[in-house]
C-alpha cells in the first residue's frame, strides 16, 4: 500500500509493524503485552518525524530541528528518546525486538511496515445507544481498530426506535445533572471543612501521637554533579535546562563542562591546549554562545566565546596577568561587561566590551583610586547594573546600567561569594559568609529587604535568564587543625581533633597557647587551650565572634583583640583574657571596625575601621585617653600584622595587590612595597610574621594543594609543599616565633557540586539589610 507522507503526518492511529500507536493519547500497544506503554512528548515527535521519512535514514540535525526546535539539545536527549522507543515496540522488557536501525555517524531509520488505521461511522450509532447495548458492539474489540471493523460478520442488535432513544437522553441529562449537583455540594462541604481544620505539615501529622517515625525531609534542590573533585562557577542556559560549569580534580583541573539540569552525563564544551586552564563560563542571553576565561601557566589570559554545542571559537579580548577577572553579558547580548582589572590591561572600574568592534566604553561613576569593583551585572530589563565593591570586605551596589550616581545595597563589609540576578530585575541572590559557612540571601533591591534562601554550604549562585531555576556551587568541607613542622612536612600532626570545622589557629608568643575559631560545640565560637595540657580546651564564654579576622595576641600572651557582634548584630573590638575566662568591651571609636591590633606599646592599639563615607583605613589609637585620641590613620588596607622584631606594621591593600609595610607610627613617607604580588587579593589573609620577622604566605600551585613560600627579603629562601592533595583555610593561619612551626587549617573532607532548584516567591527569615546584617543564625 502506498500512503503519502501527507497522510502518515496527520494520521493519529498506525500500525506500525505488529504494535499499534496513537498519537493522541502516545500509547503503544504491543501484541502479547497487557499493559499500554506510553511515550514522552519528545519520543513520540521522534517516531513521527521517523514515520512520514519513508523508510530513508534520518540524520540527527534534522530530529533536533524538528522535534526540539528553538533550543540547543545535546546528543544525550536524542538518545533517551530513541531507547525509549525500542522499549517502547519490543515484545519484551529486554528490548529485543528491533524496529528502529542506529546509522553509525549519521542518524535512525525505521525498519517497520507503516499503515494508517481509519475510524469509521458506526460508532455514532452505538454512543446513542443504552449502555448495554454499547457494551456489546464494543466487545472484543482491539485497541486502535475500527469499531464497525471489529466483528464484521457479527450481527448487531437492533436499532433503538427514535421515541425511546429521545427519553433515554432526557432520564440520562436528569441524571448527569443530579450527579454534578452533588459533587458540588460535596466540593464546598470538604472546602469548609479544611478551612476550619487547623494545617498540619506532613511531618507534624506523621508523629502528632509520637508513635510512628518517617524519613528524612526531602531537599528542595538535587545536585546534578556527584564527583570526587571540584565544580564550580556555574552557569545556566536562559530556559534553565543546561548547566555550565568549571570542573577540576586532581589530574584535570579548569575544563569547562555542559550538561542539563538532570543527572544525564557531561560533556566538554571545547578542547583545552596543554597547560591551559579554563575558568568562569557565563551563558548568553540568547542561549546560543558561552564565554569563558582560559589561563595559561606562563601568565598568559584571555577571554573566549564559544558556540554552546562547541566549536566556533573565538577571541573577545586579552586579559594577562591579571586576578579577580569578573566578567558578564550585556542583556542584548552584544558586548560583555567586566569589573575592574589588573595586569598588562589594567582598568579601575567597570566598562563594557563591544564584540563586534573589540571598542572599550568607560562607565561614568564614583570611584576611588583604591576601590576594587568585581563580578558586574545588567540586570535582564537592562535598567540597573549591580556590582561587589572590595569583595574581600565588600558590599553589593547599584546604578543606572549606563553610569551614573551609586547606591548602597547592604552595608555588611562581608565576605561575598558570588550573586547573580533574578528574571524579575528587582531581586537578587548572593553568597556571603556567615562564621563556619558560606549562605545564600535573596535581596529586594527596592525594599532592601533580605530572605536567607535556606540553603546550608551554599554559594556562587546563578540564576537562568526566563525563570528562577537557581543554580549553585555547594560545598561542605571539614577543616582540622595543623601543626607543621616545616624542617619535616610529613611530621605533620593534627591538634585538638573533633568533627568540627576548625579554622584561624593563632598561637600565642609564649608557644604555649593556641586559640581558634570552632563550630564544633554546635555553634560558632573562639576556642582556647594550653597546648601543654589539652584538658585545658573550652570555649570563650560571653563572646560572639567575628570570622572576617583572626584574634591577635598581646606581646606578654596575656591577652587577646578579637572582633564580635553584640545581641543586635553591631560590631565590636573585645579584649579577652583567656586564662581569667574574662571578656571586655572595648571603648574603640570607630563606626565599623572591621580588625584591632597590639603594638609594641601597650597604650597604643591599631584598628581597621570602615567609615559612614565607606572608606576603610588603618587607625593608630592612644587608649590610655578618654575617648581614645587618633594618633595616625592610613588609607586603603584590607588587613595588617605587626612585625614586632622590626617595630612595623605590615599590610595588604584594595587597590594593589602584593605585602605592603609601614613605620609603627603610620608614617607615610615610610610605606614600601616588601612583595609586588604575593598576597593576592582573594587570598589576602594567608599570610602571618612570626616573633624572628619572617613572613609567610601560604598558597596553592600545581601539584600542591598547600604549599608555603617565606617572602622575608635577606632571609634564607625557603619553599615547601605542606599538603599535595589537601587545601587550607583561607582566614588565617600562625607561625611560631622561631618560625619553625606553622599551625594551620587543612582539609579532611572537601569537595564541590552543583545543585540545581526552583527558586520558590519567598522563603526564609526576613529582615532589613542595613539593620540586623549579620543576626542570621546561631
Amino acid at each position: 500500500m502506498n500512503i503519502s507522507n501527507n497522510s502518515l503526518r496527520d494520521a493519529d492511529i498506525l500500525r506500525i509493524g505488529e504494535c499499534t500507536v496513537t498519537f493522541s493519547s502516545r500509547e503503544v500497544q504491543v501484541p502479547g503485552v497487557r499493559r499500554l506503554r506510553r511515550l514522552t512528548p519528545k519520543a513520540a515527535g521522534v517516531l513521527r518525524v521517523l514515520v512520514t521519512s519513508g523508510g530513508r535514514v534520518v540524520t540527527r540535525d534534522e530530529l533536533f530541528a524538528e522535534v526540539w526546535p528553538d533550543t540547543l539539545p545535546t546528543n544525550d536527549v536524542l538518545t533517551q528518546a530513541v531507547t525509549q522507543l525500542r522499549k517502547a515496540f519490543s515484545g519484551d522488557e529486554d528490548g529485543a525486538t528491533t524496529y528502529i536501525e542506529t546509522i553509525a555517524k549519521s542518524g535512525y531509520r525505521l525498519l517497520a511496515a507503516v499503515i494508517v488505521v481509519e475510524a469509521e461511522e458506526p460508532a455514532a450509532i452505538i454512543d446513542d445507544a443504552p449502555s448495554e447495548l454499547r457494551s456489546v458492539a464494543l466487545e472484543g474489540a482491539a485497541v486502535g481498530e475500527p469499531v464497525a471493523a471489529t466483528r464484521p460478520n457479527a450481527e448487531l442488535p437492533p436499532r433503538v426506535p427514535a421515541s425511546r432513544r429521545g427519553t433515554w437522553r432526557r432520564v440520562r441529562r436528569w441524571v448527569l445533572l443530579a450527579i454534578g449537583v452533588a459533587m458540588l455540594v460535596a466540593l464546598c462541604v470538604m472546602a469548609w471543612l479544611l478551612q476550619r481544620t487547623p494545617q498540619q505539615s506532613p511531618v507534624d501529622a506523621a508523629v502528632e501521637n509520637g508513635t510512628r517515625v518517617i524519613g528524612s525531609p526531602q531537599r528542595p534542590y538535587r545536585l546534578i554533579t556527584a564527583t570526587a573533585g571540584f565544580e564550580t562557577y556555574p552557569t545556566l542556559s536562559p530556559d534553565g535546562s543546561q548547566v555550565a560549569y568549571e570542573a577540576s580534580d586532581e589530574e584535570e583541573g579548569g575544563q569547562i563542562k555542559v550538561q542539563t539540569s538532570g543527572n544525564a552525563p557531561a560533556r566538554d564544551l571545547v578542547e583545552r591546549p596543554p597547560g591551559a586552564t579554563d575558568r568562569f563560563p557565563s551563558w548568553s542571553p540568547d542561549g546560543r554562545e558561552i564565554a569563558f576565561a582560559r589561563f595559561f601557566d606562563d601568565g598568559r589570559c584571555e577571554v573566549l566565546i564559544s558556540s554552546a554545542t562547541g566549536g566556533n571559537l573565538r577571541q573577545a579580548t586579552r586579559c594577562d596577568g591579571t586576578e579577580l577577572l569578573s566578567f558578564d553579558w550585556a542583556p542584548d547580548g552584544r558586548s560583555l561587561v567586566f569589573g575592574s582589572m589588573v595586569g598588562a590591561y589594567a582598568h579601575r572600574g567597570i566598562r563594557l566590551l563591544d564584540l563586534a568592534t573589540g571598542a572599550w566604553k568607560p562607565l561614568a561613576y564614583a570611584a576611588r583610586d583604591d576601590d576594587f569593583d568585581y563580578a558586574p551585572r545588567i540586570s535582564p530589563d537592562g535598567r540597573w547594573l549591580v556590582f561587589v565593591r572590595n569583595p574581600q570586605v565588600g558590599d553589593l551596589w547599584r546604578m543606572p546600567a549606563g553610569g551614573g550616581p551609586l547606591e548602597q545595597l547592604t552595608d555588611d563589609s562581608a565576605e561575598i561569594r558570588g550573586w547573580a540576578w533574578l528574571s524579575d530585575s528587582r531581586e537578587i541572590v548572593f553568597g556571603r559568609r556567615v562564621d563556619s559557612e558560606v549562605r545564600l540571601y535573596r535581596l529586594d533591591t527596592e525594599s532592601r529587604l533580605l530572605r536567607d534562601v535556606g540553603l546550608d554550604d551554599a554559594q556562587w549562585p546563578a540564576v537562568a535568564r526566563n525563570g528562577n531555576m537557581l543554580a549553585f556551587v555547594h560545598r561542605k568541607a571539614q577543616f582540622a587543625l595543623y601543626k607543621v613542622p616545616l624542617q619535616d612536612v610529613s611530621k605533620a600532626e593534627r591538634i585538638f581533633a573533633s568533627n568540627g570545622r576548625d579554622s584561624q589557629p593563632m598561637l600565642a608568643p609564649d608557644g604555649r597557647q593556641l586559640v581558634f575559631a570552632s563550630d564544633r560545640s554546635g555553634s560558632y565560637a573562639l576556642w582556647w587551650a594550653d597546648k601543654e595540657h589539652p584538658q585545658s580546651l573550652r570555649p570563650i564564654e560571653g563572646l560572639r565572634p567575628e570570622a572576617r579576622q583572626p584574634p591577635d595576641w598581646s606581646p606578654d600572651s596575656r591577652h587577646l583583640l578579637a572582633l564580635g557582634r553584640d545581641d543586635h548584630g553591631e560590631p565590636h573590638v573585645y579584649e579577652i583574657t583567656p586564662r581569667d575566662e574574662q571578656v571586655t568591651q572595648l571603648p574603640v571609636p570607630a563606626s565599623r571596625p572591621l580588625q584591632a591590633l597590639y603594638t609594641a606599646d601597650p597604650g597604643r592599639v591599631l584598628v581597621i575601621e570602615r567609615d559612614d563615607e565607606q572608606r576603610t583605613r588603618l587607625i593608630l589609637y592612644d587608649r590610655r585617653s578618654t575617648p581614645w585620641q587618633r594618633l595616625a590613620t592610613l588609607d586603603g588596607v584590607s588587613q595588617a600584622r605587626f612585625d614586632a622584631a622590626r617595630r612595623r606594621v605590615l599590610f595588604t591593600r584594595f587597590g594593589a595587590g602584593g605585602l605592603w609595610s609601614v613605620d609603627d607610627a603610620l608614617t607615610a613617607a615610610s610605606v614600601q612595597q616588601v612583595s609586588a604580588d604575593r598576597p593576592s587579593r582573594w587570598r589576602y589573609r594567608t599570610w602571618s610574621v612570626a616573633g624572628n620577622g619572617s613572613i609567610d604566605y601560604v598558597d596553592a600551585w600545581a601539584g600542591c594543594s598547600t604549599g608555603l613560600q617565606r617572602l622575608t627579603a635577606g632571609a634564607e629562601p625557603l619553599t615547601r609543599c605542606l599538603d599535595a592533595r589537601r587545601l587550607s583555610s583561607g582566614t588565617g593561619f600562625s607561625t611560631s616565633d622561631d618560625g619553625r612551626d606553622l599551625y594551620v587549617a587543612l582539609a579532611i573532607s572537601d569537595g564541590a557540586d552543583v545543585g540545581v532548584m526552583q527558586l520558590p516567591e519567598s522563603t526564609g527569615e526576613v529582615f532589613p539589610a542595613f539593620i540586623k546584617p549579620l543576626i542570621l543564625k546561631d
